[in-house]
């Protein structure tokens, strides 16, 4: 297992439980930090579109509710796992974590230090900031919030690394 590779990290469901993120391994990922209330916030149905465009592919979105931003992710736990269900959201979400500054999350300073990560220094500017994971847990690609999840650009690059092998 690479040592820039994101499966050294163990991030936390909704449900408070902690799982590592090499139970992802062999899948192609995309990594959203969201927010509920976000003028991009409608994203969130491009990323179930995204996702049932690769089903049963190796493909899986995470998703990381973050308030670092405007204050644009109010709710927590329940409230969270209610807006999940109302949104219809078939991705898994996780707890609330911070994307950005000296409390960032491990996860989220691992993908804003190329040498970390060896690949890119990329620290989320706002909501539904993605970054695009191979096979093998590697970091390949970030994309900005206004790239929508549905994009040719995203879309193509997520089949590249499907056919992709290891």
């Amino acid at each position: 297992m690479a040592d820039n590779s994101i499966y050294r990290f163990n991030v936390q469901k909704l449900n408070g439980e902690e799982i590592n993120l090499s139970a992802y391994k062999d899948k192609v990922l995309l990594i959203v930090n969201t927010a509920s209330q976000c003028g991009f916030t409608p994203q969130i149905n491009e990323l179930n579109a995204l996702k049932a465009e690769f089903e049963g592919q190796g493909f899986e979105i995470l998703a990381f509710p973050s308030n670092d931003f405007g204050g644009q992710e109010p709710l927590e736990g329940k409230g969270l796992e209610s807006f999940c269900e109302i949104q219809k959201i078939t991705y898994p979400v996780f707890d609330k974590i911070r994307v950005r500054g000296p409390y960032a999350d491990p996860l989220y300073k691992f993908f804003s230090d190329k040498k970390e990560n060896g690949k890119l220094s990329s620290v989320p500017r706002w909501n539904f900031h993605k970054f695009l994971i191979n096979k093998s847990g590697l970091v390949t690609d970030f994309f900005y919030p206004f790239t929508k999840p549905t994009s040719s650009k995203i879309r193509k690059q997520v089949a590249r690394l499907l056919a992709a092998g290891k």
